[in-house]
C-alpha cells in the first residue's frame, strides 16, 4: 500500500478554503476554530482575525498551534488531511505585512473576496494579519491502523 505523498497533501491544502486552528490558553485550555487562509508552499499560513478572538488571545500567550486541513465532504472512512505543528503570531513588520497581504489577497480574490491593504490590518481596524509557520507535517498512513499518522515532507516551492 502506498503512503501519503506531499503532492496529495498539497492538493488537499489547495482545495480547502479553511484550516482548523487549534490553540490553548495560558492554562492549557484548548480551543479550535476554522479560519479562511492563504499559504506559501504548504508551510507558511496567513489569515486575518480580531486580536480579541479567543484563538488570537491564545496565540498571544502560547504561540504553539496545531493545524488541520481536510476535505469534510468525502465518505466515511475515505478522508485524508494534512496535520501540522506550527508557531503562530501577529505579522507586524512593514515588509512582512505587505508580503503576507499579497499572499492573502491573491487567494482572497481568487475565491471572490477582496484585496487587503495594510490599513485593513492596523490601527483601530480591529483586524490583524496572522501567520503560522509549520514545523512538521503528517498525514494518515492508510495502512489499516486507525489514526496512524506518518511524516510528510513538503518541498520549499511556493504556491
Amino acid at each position: 500500500m502506498t503512503g501519503p505523498t506531499a503532492e496529495h497533501g498539497r492538493g488537499i491544502v489547495e482545495a480547502s478554503a479553511y484550516l482548523v486552528l487549534a490553540t490553548a490558553d495560558a492554562d492549557g485550555r484548548p480551543w479550535s476554530t476554522p479560519v479562511y487562509f492563504a499559504h506559501v508552499g504548504c508551510r507558511e499560513f496567513f489569515w486575518v482575525s480580531s486580536p480579541e478572538a479567543v484563538h488570537s488571545r491564545n496565540i498571544a500567550v502560547r504561540p504553539e498551534v496545531g493545524i488541520a486541513v481536510f476535505d469534510s465532504s468525502v465518505p466515511i472512512g475515505t478522508g485524508q488531511g494534512v496535520y501540522m505543528a506550527a508557531v503562530a503570531g501577529i505579522v507586524e513588520q512593514g515588509d512582512e505585512v505587505e508580503r503576507g497581504l499579497e499572499v492573502f489577497s491573491r487567494r482572497s480574490v481568487g475565491h471572490g473576496g477582496r484585496v487587503w491593504t495594510p490599513d485593513d490590518v492596523r490601527g483601530d481596524s480591529g483586524i490583524r494579519l496572522y501567520r503560522a509557520v509549520a514545523e512538521e507535517h503528517s498525514m494518515l498512513a492508510k495502512d489499516g491502523r486507525p489514526d496512524h499518522r506518518v511524516p510528510v515532507r513538503f518541498d520549499e516551492r511556493s504556491t
